[in-house]
């Protein structure tokens, strides 16, 4: 099985490659199975949180060079590229506005489409001896998965743009140095931490989750006065839900707040 899933308390999901899988994640079978697992979880609405982990030595990989390497002699790459892109970059798109918090616990090597996974999730926790890579300049490609976007905002437009032209290899440790990744563990607490973190983060409200989320990634790229607007719209949908209710209560009782992990109808 490419993909597996457990569903563990406190409405944390964990989601493990096979090595098959982490060393060749954009193969077809690889990424429906991926996606369809992944699609799956974000519908359960009692799922407040996803860690996202692989096996072996790769935490997930770019595209397969041999296969790319028989698009290109059939005269079907164009087509090939088009296809796995209409899969990975929805999924992205979807990661970055749901109401689930996504954990990736970075177990391995990363590369390509493989890192933009890992930088669509809200957290990264790394171990020391990763390798985090583009691969695209070295192919001639121009970057996808939402790397041109996601990166420059963890670590800067010109240390972004250094890694792809120079097509710089970092470790764990650099990648925590300039901010790739939030945490730098050692392997064999790796999954453990990911997971208190995904319970942490996952305990707020489907309001505080989904709305911060969508804030702070408008907010690089809207007028100040847009996104007063959004933070507003959103603020008085939120202040009309169970959740708000239950946060003043528990304010107000000196207790920590119980929010429930579905929507409001």
């Amino acid at each position: 099985m490419p993909v597996s899933s457990d569903m563990l308390d406190g409405g944390v999901a964990l989601v493990t490659l096979s090595p098959d899988a982490s060393a060749d994640t954009f193969a077809p079978a690889n990424l429906d199975a991926l996606l369809s697992t992944l699609y799956e979880i974000m519908s359960d609405p009692l799922c407040r949180s996803v860690v996202i982990t692989g096996s072996g030595r790769f935490f997930s990989t770019g595209g397969n060079i041999d296969d790319f390497a028989s698009g290109i002699e059939s005269g079907e790459i164009g087509d090939r590229v088009q296809e796995m892109t209409d899969k990975l970059h929805p999924l992205l798109l979807r990661m970055r506005t749901s109401e689930k918090v996504f954990v990736c616990a970075i177990n391995g090597s990363v590369a390509g489409g493989g890192f933009g996974l890992a930088l669509a999730s809200d957290y990264r926790v790394c171990v020391p001896q990763a390798k985090l890579a583009s691969a695209f300049f070295r192919l001639g490609l121009s970057p996808d998965g939402g790397m041109t976007w996601l990166l420059p905002r963890l670590v800067g437009n010109q240390v972004a743009k250094r890694f792809l032209f120079n097509s710089e290899v970092w470790s764990g440790e650099k990648a925590m140095e300039i901010g790739a990744v939030d945490e730098l563990v050692e392997e064999s607490i790796l999954v453990e931490r990911s997971l208190e973190v995904a319970r942490e983060w996952g305990k707020w409200s489907v309001n505080s989750r989904r709305g911060t989320k969508q804030l702070l990634d408008a907010s690089t790229s809207t007028f100040f006065e847009t996104q007063l607007q959004f933070e507003q719209s959103l603020m008085v949908a939120s202040s009309k839900t169970t959740d708000f209710a239950e946060g003043v209560r528990s304010f107000k009782e000196k207790r920590e707040p119980s929010f429930g992990a579905e929507e409001d109808e």
